[in-house]
């Protein structure tokens, strides 16, 4: 039996060197939730990360057991974060050394008009085979493919890296011609070989931090520039029958800069688009980007914090609560329909936070913030409807409400206050059948934890300081769905 009860009287003023008696003068708050089915916000498609640069090769020369528990603390709902997106790179570099990713067309076939030479090794760089178990053993239906640049023939700096704009795009002249329906087709056959290999790539980018010029793969771009190319590759796309597959744009350094991508753009552009996105890096996504477009955050992670695996010390940039309210900003503030986490594993700079797993002598090690993203994504999956909820009483708490396609509604509660006993109670017609709870905090990864359901279908839990639990609710025989 689970208690209702996280911690004790007794447990609480041991740690704090005082006496039971002193401690018990202070009462759990009480909080109440109301969910209100009826007023509605962003559609969700899901929560992921990335495997690329070559991280997904390293990983897979792990042990089988290791890989076995890497992927599962990735993509499984039952003992992982259940993350439902994965971001590939699309290589642009002619080798692998270091971490370059190869691209499938590694040399000049002789100019943008000549016959394309693709090669294909049928391993993308480790990323075949994260996609593919993705997609097979855990459900996995979304998959982006993203090009950090195109290769360096196709630009004006003739690199793949520090920057350079694609040629034949306004302002961009090169003596080798006009690549952009050469990259528009490359794209497209990215898209064909993973289609032949049995997994549907669903989104499609060209750009990525086009604001920002480093020694990786790198492209500069501004929003008119990338006009340029997508009024190519939306065409190129449905000649090619992946009339579905969404083009994004454009995966800014900082959330905020994507505003001027889109201004840049106009209308017209934006038509053709099915996602704007953008990075959290220089600026999050406090408020919502100036477009009727759907938005993802696609990239976000603490790169240069010292690894920490816990849920709450400081409340420092890697910590896992930290990061349970970083999505929670961009979902309420920023309206985001997706959010990835930059890094899911990788065996390097084991020192950092930059991904969600490390791996320390040939075995994975979870961070929190992996658990903060399963907070999230096991119990808000794609296509839920972000529904309104309310607070009363309490302090020191923020929640979120989900309407799942299946019916069920997720409530997601995150506090930094004291010990909480929450109810959530659901309006609009929601008959509650039966609930559960699970919790994330210094002790716990994503936890079941008990709940009780009243006669009137109110839902009562604990809520422990700094921690986040998430309530389940399953709809009765009358309950509603979407």
């Amino acid at each position: 039996m689970k208690s209702l009860y996280f911690v004790t009287l007794l447990s609480i003023a041991t740690g704090l060197g005082q006496t039971a008696a002193a401690v018990a003068l202070e009462p759990r708050q009480s909080s109440t939730i109301t969910v209100n089915l009826d007023k509605t916000y962003q559609t969700m498609d899901g929560f992921g990360t990335s495997e690329a640069f070559q991280r997904a090769l390293t990983m897979k020369k792990l042990s089988e057991t290791e890989q076995r528990k890497f992927l599962d603390l990735l993509f499984s709902t039952e003992t992982g974060a259940g993350l439902t997106i994965l971001r590939n790179g699309i290589g642009s570099s002619p080798d692998m050394t270091d971490d370059h990713m190869v691209s499938i067309q590694p040399r000049n076939p002789g100019g943008p008009n000549a016959e394309p030479q693709y090669v294909w090794d049928g391993s993308d760089n480790g990323q075949l085979w994260v996609s593919t178990e993705a997609a097979n053993t855990y459900g996995v239906k979304t998959f982006y493919a993203n090009a950090w640049s195109a290769p360096g023939y196709m630009k004006t700096n003739g690199n793949d890296a520090n920057g350079g704009s694609l040629c034949g795009v306004s302002g961009a002249t090169c003596s080798s011609g006009d690549w952009k329906q050469a990259y528009a087709n490359y794209l497209a056959q990215y898209i064909k070989f993973y289609a032949e290999a049995g997994v549907s790539i669903t989104h499609v980018g060209f750009l990525n931090e086009p604001d920002w010029t480093t020694s990786y793969a790198s492209m500069s771009s501004s929003g008119t520039q990338a006009a340029d190319v997508i009024k190519l590759l939306r065409p190129t796309l449905d000649k090619n029958n992946f009339t579905s597959v969404q083009i994004t744009c454009c995966d800014t350094m900082g959330w905020s800069t994507m505003n001027t991508m889109l201004n840049q753009m106009g209308a017209s552009t934006q038509a053709l688009l099915g996602i704007a996105t953008g990075h959290s890096y220089s600026s999050g996504p406090s408020a919502p980007l100036s477009t009727t477009l759907k938005t993802w955050m696609t990239e976000g992670g603490d790169n240069n914090g010292a690894w920490t695996s816990a849920w709450y010390a400081n409340g420092g940039a890697g910590e896992g609560m930290t990061w349970a309210n970083n999505i929670y900003s961009a979902i309420t503030q920023g309206n985001v329909s997706a959010y990835l986490y930059w890094i899911g594993g990788q065996d390097r700079s084991s020192n950092t936070n930059s991904k969600l797993i490390r791996v320390v002598n040939g075995q994975v090690d979870p961070s929190k913030r992996l658990w903060a993203m399963a907070n999230w994504s096991r119990f808000v999956r794609p296509g839920a409807i972000r529904v309104s909820s309310s607070l009363a009483g309490g302090s020191g708490v923020k929640t979120t409400a989900f309407l799942n396609a299946n019916g069920t509604v997720a409530v997601q509660v995150i506090n930094s206050g004291g010990d909480q006993t929450v109810s959530v109670a659901v309006g609009g017609g929601f008959v509650v059948g039966s609930a559960s709870a699970w919790v994330t905090d210094n002790t716990r990864d994503c936890d079941e934890v008990e709940v009780a359901v009243g006669a009137d279908g109110t839902v009562t839990g604990n809520v422990p300081f700094r921690s986040m639990v998430t309530f389940l609710l399953q709809p009765g025989e009358a309950g509603r769905g979407l």
